[in-house]
């Protein structure tokens, strides 16, 4: 089982961490890094991805926007949520895009399980959803198997704003977050936040994508 080295940073612009993923997929490709897993926060935005784009969905003018590459649709960002980019070359039978995506989403699955929360997909769109509300998007571009982008967990976002967006099938108000559906302990009692999920993925990281997760790193880039 290769090595998954764990980054972990404060809140940062998504531009920012555009042009870090940019650099980390290229250095995995020319296999300068190991696998890299990159969990970080980013100010508010709304990420528009290229299906969005083609199905002219109108964002908010008081959101702030931006084109990504990844698949999918609008993905909102903003304080109260983990973000987690897995940049990780893919081998072998492991190279499926909705192969990889599951996997994406069984990790999620198992994480949520361990803060003793039942999750599941739904067929309408990618992600992970609870109580019939998505919790989870996840999106993704590759370059020769490299994955870029990944998946952004809704623990504690505003209600009055990601509930708000709608689009590429989903009606406002079906995106929602962990507390919003009252999930906000973990059956130990443990407060569910950015640190709580983080763990949970960590721990489950191996069964889930067959990575074994180093002990974080706090990164400042």
């Amino acid at each position: 089982m290769r090595p998954l080295r764990v980054l972990r940073t404060g809140p940062l612009d998504h531009s920012v961490v555009d042009s870090i993923m940019r650099e980390l997929q290229s250095a995995r490709i020319s296999e300068d890094i190991p696998d890299t897993l990159l969990i970080t926060e980013h100010p508010e935005i709304v990420t528009v991805g290229p299906k969005a784009r083609r199905d002219n969905v109108v964002i908010p003018k008081d959101y702030q926007k931006m084109d990504v590459d990844r698949g999918g649709g609008i993905t909102y960002h903003g304080p109260g949520q983990l973000v987690a980019y897995p940049i990780i070359q893919w081998t072998g039978s492991e190279q499926s895009v909705p192969g990889v995506i599951n996997s994406l989403e069984e990790w999620v699955i198992q994480a949520l399980m361990d803060c003793g929360i039942e999750s599941c997909r739904d067929e309408r769109m990618q992600g992970v959803w609870v109580d019939g509300k998505k919790v989870c998007s996840i999106g993704l571009s590759f370059l020769k198997w490299v994955s870029r982008h990944g998946l952004a967990i809704n623990i504690e976002t505003s209600p009055s704003r990601v509930e708000t967006l709608g689009g590429c099938g989903l009606e406002a108000g079906m995106t929602t977050s962990l507390h919003a559906l009252g999930h906000t302990h973990d059956l130990e009692g443990r407060t569910i936040d950015r640190k709580r999920i983080e763990e949970a993925l960590i721990f489950t990281c191996s069964n889930s994508i067959n990575r074994n997760p180093l002990h974080p790193i706090e990164w400042n880039p």
